[in-house]
């Protein structure tokens, strides 16, 4: 994505991500009303249907990061692995996450789809937006929350419902970079055990940060994973 040059309204700025991310649901949305993830689809031909209809949409959409249709035993991997593609099957657990960029803004959006009536994978599905909005909670009410004392607290929300936290991480900074490319110090960047900064702070830039809490929580035993992500601080 272009960098916003410094001194950018910071209203304007806000406005921007937040519009991105209501054209994220609105098109996850429309996944969910097409089926679009399904069981008898492959992984690799439902992130393309999600491709193709972003495009029908909005138009030609580019995203910032590489587009992840996960089910079954992949729903274990992170971020950076790549497993084989899969068929979803008739009593899988899925998710989607994907980064459109909309008008030159970032949005991340992940969403966690069950199919058949295993409990325990309903019940995962359930607790992501909970989780999510706990430690959203927690954000709000602690002006001066680090991240990781962020992290702490979505770690144990997780514990508590019998989740473990996936990846090393439980959010990042949205708007200023691909996460490919992350700039300075990395730990900084993200909402990690590792980052005493708090999260209410301006970049190097001067700009205001805004940050996505990403939730990837796995039961190692049963072998799935889910997922949801989305603004932290703004909508």
């Amino acid at each position: 994505m272009a960098a916003e040059q410094p001194g950018a309204d910071e209203a304007a700025r806000a406005a921007g991500l937040v519009a991105a991310q209501d054209k994220a649901a609105a098109l996850f949305a429309e996944v969910a009303a097409r089926n679009l993830v399904a069981p008898g689809v492959g992984e690799r031909e439902a992130s393309d249907r999600i491709r193709d209809l972003a495009n029908e949409m909005f138009g030609t959409t580019k995203h910032w990061h590489k587009r992840i249709i996960r089910s079954g035993p992949n729903t274990l991997a992170p971020y950076q692995e790549n497993p084989p593609d899969r068929v979803i099957g008739p009593d899988d657990i899925a998710f989607a996450d994907f980064g459109p960029i909309f008008e030159e803004y970032e949005a991340d959006f992940g969403r966690t789809y069950v199919f058949g009536n295993d409990p325990h994978k309903h019940r995962l599905a359930a607790d992501l937006p909970r989780i999510f909005d706990a430690g959203r909670a927690s954000f709000a009410a602690d002006p001066h929350i680090t991240g990781r004392e962020l992290y702490a607290q979505v770690e144990r929300l997780a514990a508590d419902a019998g989740w473990e936290i996936g990846i090393w991480h439980a959010g990042h900074l949205v708007g200023e970079f691909p996460h490919e490319t992350v700039d300075g110090d990395k730990a900084a960047s993200y909402i990690n055990p590792d980052n005493p900064d708090p999260l209410r702070r301006t970049d190097r830039n001067g700009r205001i940060c805004h940050w996505i809490l990403e939730l990837h929580l796995v039961d190692r035993d049963r072998g799935i994973g889910g997922f949801h992500e989305q603004l932290l601080d703004l909508a």
